[in-house]
C-alpha cells in the first residue's frame, strides 16, 4: 500500500500523513492493484502536490477515493481537536480531485472556464446565464469550430437565433458533442416525426438522450398507446418534456397506473394528448389522483374527467392544498370552488398573482360578487391585459355613445370567444365609432365604467 504514495520512509511528515490516511482507507491493499499513482510531496513551503505519473489504474482509485471520503475521516490521535487529517496537511489538495485519467480530466474545477463563458456569450446568453450553464454542467468547450459546427447544423434543421439561445441556456453540453454522428441523426428523427424545432428548444436534454436507447423506443411505446403520429405530435408539442422521463421508469408504471385506476385505452390515449405530462407523475401519485377526484364525486365516465386529472396531475399534493386554501381567502366555500373546479380546472393553474389581480378587478370595477365570478371561473382563464381590458374600454366607448345600456350585465357580454366579441361590438359599430376599434387595440385605455 506505501507503493501508493511513495517510499515507505518518507522524510516528509506530509507524506507519513497521507500514508496514514490511505492506509485506514484501505485495510487490506492486496485488493488494490498496485502502484496506482505516485504523489509528490513538497514541504508545506513548496508548491502543492503534484501527480507525476499517471497509471491505468487511476480511474479505479478515484472512484474508491471519492467513496472513501464520504466517509468520516478518523481524528488525530491526540489532537485534541478533532482536526481533518486533509487539512491538517499544508498545501495539500483533495484526493478525490486528483484525476488523472484523460477522460476523467475532462471535468473541471467547480469555477466556470472563462473561455467557454466567453463563447457562450458570443451566442447570445447573457454574462450571468453563461456562467451559471457553465458551473452546472461542468462544461469546457476545448473545440469551438466544433461548437460552431453544432450551431450551424441546428440552423440547417430551421432552429432560430433565439431558439439556439432557449437551447444553450438549459443544454449548452450539446456544444460538445458530433454534429453529425450524434446530433444530426436525433434531428432527422424528430424531423421525420414533424416535431417543431422551437418545441424541441423547450427541452433540448432530448438531443442528448440516446437514439437508439431511448428517443426510438419510447417514440414507438407512444405510438402504441396514443395511435396517430398527428396526435403524437399533438401531445409533443403541448408538453416536450414528456418525452424525456425514462421508458422503463415513469412511462411503463405511469400507463399501468392509469389502467388500474380504470380508464379504458382510449381514455389513456386521449389523457396524453391532452397532457404527456402525466408521465411524470409516481404510479402512487396517479393513484392518489384518482381517489381524490372520486372523493369529489367524478366518475371515471364523466366527460370533464380527463381534464381534472390533467389539472391535478399539474400540481404536487401541497400546492393543491395551498392553492384552495387562497380561493378560499376571497370568502369562497370548499363547495363553490370544487363546482368550479369541475367547470374550469385549469383554475388550480393559475399563479396567486394572476388570480389575485383578476379577482380584484372584476370585484372592484365591475362590482360583481366572489360567488358571480366562481360561478363563470372560465373569466379566470382570460389574460387582464390582452382581453378583459380591451373589452372593458370597448364596452365603455359604446355606453359613452349610448349604443349599449349601461346596466348592461358585463360579465356575461365579458365572455365568449375573441370572434363572438368583436362581431358583437366592435364590427357591428365600427363604422359609426370608430373609437371602438382603438379601444379594442388599445389605443384608447379602460378608465372605469362611469
Amino acid at each position: 500500500m506505501v507503493a501508493l504514495v511513495g517510499r515507505r520512509r518518507s522524510r516528509s511528515r506530509g507524506a507519513e500523513l497521507i500514508c496514514g490516511i490511505l492506509v485506514n482507507f484501505f485495510p487490506n491493499p492486496r485488493r488494490y492493484p498496485a502502484p496506482l499513482f505516485f504523489l509528490k510531496v513538497s514541504p508545506p513551503e513548496a508548491a502543492p502536490p503534484t501527480l507525476v505519473r499517471p497509471i491505468h489504474h487511476s480511474i479505479m482509485f478515484a472512484s474508491i477515493c471519492r467513496r472513501r471520503l464520504a466517509l468520516r475521516i478518523h481524528q488525530i490521535a491526540g489532537g485534541g481537536g478533532g482536526t481533518n487529517l486533509l487539512e491538517f496537511i499544508p498545501g495539500t489538495i483533495p484526493l478525490a480531485h486528483c484525476y488523472t485519467s484523460p477522460a476523467v480530466a475532462e471535468v473541471p474545477s467547480s469555477e466556470p472556464c472563462p473561455d467557454t463563458v466567453s463563447y457562450l456569450i458570443s451566442c447570445g446568453l447573457s454574462p450571468a446565464a453563461a456562467g451559471a450553464a457553465t458551473t452546472a454542467q461542468h462544461l469546457r468547450i476545448r473545440s469551438t469550430d466544433k461548437a460552431d459546427a453544432v450551431r450551424a447544423l441546428l440552423k440547417i434543421y430551421g432552429f432560430t437565433d433565439a431558439d439556439i439561445v432557449r437551447t444553450l441556456r438549459s443544454a449548452p453540453v450539446i456544444l460538445v458533442a458530433d454534429p453529425e454522428r450524434i446530433l444530426r441523426p436525433k434531428l432527422d428523427f424528430f424531423a421525420s416525426l414533424g416535431f417543431e424545432t422551437h418545441k424541441l428548444a423547450t427541452e433540448p436534454l432530448l438531443l442528448a438522450r440516446s437514439l437508439d436507447k431511448h428517443l426510438v423506443p419510447a417514440i414507438q411505446f407512444l405510438r402504441g398507446i396514443i395511435g396517430s403520429d398527428d396526435d403524437l405530435r399533438r401531445a409533443f408539442h403541448r408538453v416536450p418534456r414528456g418525452l424525456a422521463v425514462d421508458l422503463d421508469n415513469n412511462m411503463r408504471p405511469a400507463v399501468e397506473a392509469l389502467r388500474r385506476g380504470g380508464l379504458t385505452e382510449a381514455d389513456i390515449s386521449k389523457l396524453l394528448v391532452i397532457r404527456l405530462g402525466v408521465l411524470l407523475s409516481s404510479p402512487d401519485r396517479i393513484s392518489e389522483i384518482f381517489e381524490e377526484l372520486k372523493a369529489m364525486g367524478m366518475s371515471v365516465l364523466d366527460p370533464r374527467f380527463l381534464y381534472c386529472f390533467r389539472a391535478m396531475s399539474g400540481v404536487k399534493r401541497d400546492s393543491w392544498l395551498r392553492k384552495m386554501a387562497f380561493y378560499q381567502s376571497f370568502g369562497l366555500s370548499e363547495g363553490e370552488l370544487l363546482q368550479a373546479f369541475k367547470t374550469q380546472p385549469t383554475i388550480f393553474l393559475f399563479t396567486d398573482e394572476s388570480i389575485k389581480k383578476k379577482v380584484r378587478f372584476l370585484l372592484d370595477e365591475l362590482k360583481l360578487g366572489i360567488s358571480d365570478v366562481i360561478a363563470r371561473p372560465v373569466v379566470l382563464g382570460y389574460s387582464l391585459e390582452k382581453c378583459i381590458l380591451p373589452r372593458c374600454a370597448v364596452l365603455t366607448v359604446l355606453m359613452r355613445e349610448g349604443r349599449i345600456r349601461r346596466d348592461i350585465k358585463l360579465l356575461q357580454a365579458l365572455l365568449g370567444s375573441s370572434r363572438n366579441f368583436e362581431t358583437r361590438y366592435v364590427l357591428r359599430h365600427a363604422d359609426d365609432v370608430p373609437d371602438v376599434v382603438k379601444a379594442y387595440q388599445g389605443k384608447i385605455k379602460f378608465e372605469g365604467f362611469k
